[in-house]
């Protein structure tokens, strides 16, 4: 219920079902592609307590979910009768080119890419069974299991050519079809037969035949390809015949092409794009790590980490080995290094409960719990688990560690970077390198990443007096009578982590909510549930009445200012039913923040106890 209930805000949250054009998920996050952008609703998706973080990058509209993410996409596709079929639509709002290749690398590999790495895990597997002397490469065993792990890898081709018919807006089985054709065994006795000398022809022309199992790039150009000649025959075919005759028309052209020039020519950009990366990692591996290391968390958060990907499915396609991921194993675990120090070092249970399970998501190589939970609200700890990333990354880069299977970052490419050759000093650099991320980034957030106490206070604080070398401050009084509690005591880990700006909330004690401040409205929420203002000083103060609220859809609530509508202090904005809010079951603790903190040295609160309409609240300092 739970998952139907999350599901339908977000759909409603992203603009509605019309707002859609296509949606698909990774390991946390809900890819959505929108018509409108405008027409959605992102702080009421970041007050929604099942979604952690809001993010546009790459031409998407991530909402990023968590380790729950598969459930809650089941939920929406089902209930919502969504799916992936009008991907290609030309309706969408227009992307820059680097939008347009991030979307486009995401949709083709994000719906395997967790098979990809179960199998590149069982193939690690393998290789420490046979190290340690468990398994023989010989035995039945053994066999089974590697062609296991390596199956998807060596036609992979066959499932690049399903993903990226989809995306390019064409059949997907004729794509596969043609991926086929690419890794058919007679295509291997053909090369043999080149290699002895016997060239062939394709109605008279030169045909040189390559081995595209495990290919990555060759797939996609033939994909493309043929969906534009999927395009122009359709609409030009009879009705009564067109459901076999685009295909063929495909077939017969792209298929021949490919062998003579997408194959070849896309073969050749595979092993530039290899030979390019060889060159500037050969420069400095030490450096190249440091960098990675660094800036991995950050790709992470707006997305950009997909543009890497064919990178190293193309470094492991080529060569039989990648050093590009096991330099991002480090970032991964200086962010969980960092959670765990924020989970030794707080006393508040809340914060303690949240780092705990983030700390254990993220050394499986799920960081976005820890970073838009944890770590990236209170900045210093997500700037020293990036410090710790580069160090650790920095180490793997001197030892040249390499991986041999494909996965993403996380505590099982220890076993992924193990050769048959056995244990030498790139694993046991594998090993040092992570722990001096780990280890770093714990340490350091602990000793000086939050600025909490380490002890509760048990009495209630005295009221904050704002320092008098201070003395360009803007006030911000109580829009609603009531009793104050700090911000990290409410009831929404999105608003008690300060994510959304520092602040107070109030526990009402009457329907009213009057202006704080002397600006302009810049944002009543349709729901009413929620507004936003704008100081003369610059201050964006949010008022959010209740927690959940906006999923009464407006019931209760009887706005009374209008958008970019000028207010004074004390002029009626809202007025609420306290008591039928409290009978629908909701929680009318109301968070008043400051949305821009971030902007401004500090926001004090003024007052810990109870409050009335007009009574000083936050002082914002400049």
């Amino acid at each position: 219920m739970q998952y139907q209930e999350l599901a339908d805000d977000i759909v409603s949250g992203v603009g509605g079902k019309e707002n859609i054009i296509s949606v698909m998920h990774c390991a946390t996050r809900l890819r959505f592609k929108l018509k409108n952008s405008q027409k959605a609703q992102t702080a009421a998706l970041k007050d929604n307590p099942g979604v952690i973080m809001v993010v546009e990058s790459g031409g998407q509209y991530q909402v990023v979910i968590g380790n729950q993410v598969a459930e809650v996409y089941r939920e929406l596709t089902a209930r919502h009768a969504l799916d992936n079929q009008n991907e290609a639509a030309d309706n969408a709002a227009p992307q820059g080119l680097f939008a347009r290749f991030i979307d486009l690398v995401s949709g083709i590999f994000t719906p395997f890419i967790g098979v990809m790495i179960a199998t590149g895990i069982i193939k690690g597997l393998l290789a420490l069974a046979l190290v340690l002397g468990v398994m023989s490469a010989d035995s039945g065993s053994y066999k089974v299991l590697f062609v296991a792990s390596d199956g998807l890898f060596y036609f992979l081709p066959i499932l690049l050519g399903y993903s990226a018919g989809k995306k390019f807006g064409g059949n997907p089985f004729v794509s596969m079809a043609i991926a086929a054709a690419l890794v058919h065994p007679m295509i291997l006795e053909v090369l043999q037969q080149q290699q002895q000398g016997n060239a062939l022809t394709f109605i008279g022309i030169p045909l040189e035949v390559l081995n595209y199992s495990s290919s990555v790039i060759p797939i996609i150009f033939a994909a493309w390809v043929s969906s534009l000649i999927e395009r122009w025959v359709h609409p030009r075919s009879p009705s009564a015949v067109r459901n076999f005759t685009t295909p063929l028309c495909c077939l017969l052209i792209t298929v021949p092409l490919t062998f003579l020039a997408i194959g070849p020519a896309a073969t050749w950009l595979s092993r530039m794009l290899a030979e390019g990366y060889l060159w500037i990692y050969s420069l400095s591996p030490m450096i190249a790590g440091a960098v990675m290391g660094a800036i991995w968390q950050v790709c992470v958060i707006f997305g950009l980490h997909w543009g890497l990907v064919p990178i190293m499915l193309n470094n492991l396609a080529n060569f039989g080995h990648d050093t590009l991921l096991p330099l991002l194993m480090p970032a991964v675990l200086g962010q969980a290094g960092a959670t765990l120090g924020i989970f030794l070092r707080t006393r508040e249970a809340k914060l303690k409960a949240m780092a705990g399970s983030a700390f254990t998501a993220s050394i499986f190589g799920i960081t976005e719990p820890a970073v838009y939970g944890v770590t990236l609200p209170r900045r210093r700890p997500f700037i020293f688990g990036c410090i710790g990333g580069a160090l650790g990354a920095a180490i793997l880069g001197f030892w040249h560690t390499t991986i041999y299977s494909f996965g993403f970052p996380s505590v099982f490419t220890f076993i992924q970077v193990v050769p048959n050759s056995g244990i030498d000093a790139s694993v046991l650099a594998a090993f040092a390198g992570a722990a001096v991320a780990l280890l770093f980034a714990c340490m350091s957030t602990y000793l000086f990443g939050l600025t909490e106490p380490a002890a509760e206070v048990v009495a209630p604080p005295a009221p904050v007096s704002p320092p008098t070398n201070l003395t360009r401050r803007e006030s911000v009084v109580s829009p609603i009578a009531g009793d104050v509690i700090p911000l990290e005591q409410v009831k929404d880990e999105t608003f008690a982590s300060g994510l959304l700006g520092k602040g107070a909330a109030i526990i009402p004690q009457s329907g009213r909510v009057v202006s704080p401040i002397d600006g302009v409205v810049s944002s009543m929420f349709r729901t009413g549930h929620a507004i936003g203002l704008t100081s003369a000083q610059g201050a964006e103060v949010l008022i959010h009445v209740g927690l959940d609220t906006v999923k009464l859809d407006g019931q209760y609530f009887s706005p009374k200012v209008a958008n970019d509508q000028p207010v004074k202090v004390g002029d009626l904005l809202l007025e609420f039913d306290l008591d039928a809010i409290k009978a629908a079951g909701f929680d009318l603790t109301t968070p008043v923040l400051v949305s821009n903190s971030d902007d401004f040295v500090d926001v004090l609160t003024l007052s810990r106890t109870a409050v009335s309409e007009g009574a000083p609240l936050l002082a914002v300092l400049k």
